[in-house]
């Protein structure tokens, strides 16, 4: 009979298992902000004469700093506490956007520590020239961060599009197609860094990496608190969305899990630049919403500052389009939510500044649609997204993610003890 079975990985060796040991002491630090040797050891299950061999290696090669004495809780006498680093390895996140590019630098604790953001109208601009533009933000972020004794381990490119394997297979309203944007953005950055190490390049949804920020930073505004399931929505000049069950990203088959904005939501609707008609973006995109505010221009006029004060003013055609729009989002939002059971809906982007006026027609239509009967309007499902992430923190923390996931990998990268 044959086995379908997939093969067994080797056995661990001692160095196997210290560098598994070093990452398990990391994350536990990290998870708690500030912990002893005692905490750290009761909590991972190793003995307090290994965590502390493990903690000196992490000391030594500045992922931990330790201050003064505090109490673990346990018996015994105070310990120092430990903490993750603030200066040493870090991660970068470069978030391309149709109308902007965001660069930040987090640390190993999640914090943003360096941000720039320029406003640029990126569509119909060749790719290289957009990864070119977005290189060198990046390398002036590296700059201030090295300022700070930052030394980020890698850049995640944060896509508006379907990402898979480097490429940006297809980014509709930027209209790439097939394009290899992690090639093109390291040999850019690279050239603008002569001399210095190169910079692993990783890529990413900039739906997914704002639902992780989400899931990492948010503050748990709403009935309930921070939620682990939740379905993302970020509103730019399209609509781009991501699941999270259980505190992970659900990527689907092909990575590619998540396009809300090209759900059809009427397929005698107008032609979206996908290919197909009736698309939500169509309805509640930014374009379309500037466009039912009678507010020309969306990058170049007034935009959705302008929409926020209109409506803030009661300026009835700008709430009009607003609660249009929501409708429409509520419509194509109950069909996810009783597909995929949630316990939240996040509303991030543009949406999270127009909620009060938008928040309230989505959640009644999701009330009326949703056939579990515990959707009930105002009860705290629906929630505009935590002001303490997007897409660019969240790119970075997948970084430092992997920085804490093995440290003795990005030890041996980069040549410290």
């Amino acid at each position: 009979m044959k086995n379908t079975l997939d093969p067994l990985e080797p056995k661990a060796d001692k160095a196997t298992v210290r560098r598994h040991n070093l990452s398990l002491v990391l994350r536990a630090v990290h998870d708690e902000g500030e912990a002893t040797r005692a905490a750290v050891a009761a909590r991972v299950g190793l003995t307090r004469a290994a965590v502390s061999s493990l903690v000196e290696q992490l000391l030594i090669g500045g992922f931990l700093n330790e201050s003064g004495k505090t109490f673990s809780g346990l018996a015994g006498r105070p310990g120092t506490a430990l903490r993750v680093a603030r200066t040493g390895p870090a991660g970068l996140g470069v978030e391309i956007n149709i109308d902007y590019v965001s660069v930040c630098v987090v640390d190993l604790a999640g914090t943003d520590r360096v941000r720039l953001t320029e406003h640029l109208d990126n569509r119909d601009v060749p790719p290289g020239e957009v990864l070119e533009r977005a290189a060198r933000i990046a390398a002036r972020t590296l700059e201030s961060a090295a300022e700070q004794e930052l030394r980020p381990a890698g850049v995640r490119l944060a896509l508006p599009g379907l990402v898979s394997g480097g490429t940006v297979r297809q980014a509709p309203n930027l209209g790439w197609n097939r394009v290899a944007a992690e090639d093109l953005f390291g040999e850019a950055l690279g050239a603008l860094r002569p001399g210095l190490r190169a910079l692993p390049v990783g890529s990413d949804n900039e739906a997914n990496a704002a639902a992780l920020a989400e899931l990492w930073f948010g503050e748990g505004d709403g009935a309930g608190g921070r939620a682990r399931s939740f379905l993302y929505l970020s509103g730019e000049i399209g609509v781009g969305g991501a699941l999270v069950v259980d505190g992970e990203l659900l990527r689907g088959a092909h990575g590619f899990a998540g396009e809300i904005g090209h759900a059809v939501a009427d397929a005698d609707g107008p032609e979206c630049r996908c290919g197909s008609r009736g698309c939500l973006e169509q309805y509640a995109g930014q374009a379309a919403l500037l466009r039912g505010a009678g507010i020309a221009g969306d990058t170049d006029g007034p935009g959705v500052a302008e929409l926020e004060r209109r409506a803030a003013a009661g300026d009835a055609r700008a709430v009009g389009a607003l609660e249009r729009a929501g409708r429409m989002l509520g419509l194509v939002l109950s069909g996810a939510v009783n597909l995929l059971d949630p316990d939240a809906v996040v509303l991030g982007g543009v949406y999270r500044g127009l909620m009060p006026w938008l928040g309230p027609s989505v959640d009644a239509e999701l009330g009326r649609r949703v056939v579990s009967g515990l959707w009930v309007a105002g009860g705290g499902r629906l929630r505009g997204a935590s002001s303490s992430g997007d897409a660019a923190r969240g790119a970075a923390a997948l970084v430092v993610r992997d920085v804490i996931a093995d440290p003795a990998g990005y030890a041996e990268r980069v040549g410290t003890p």
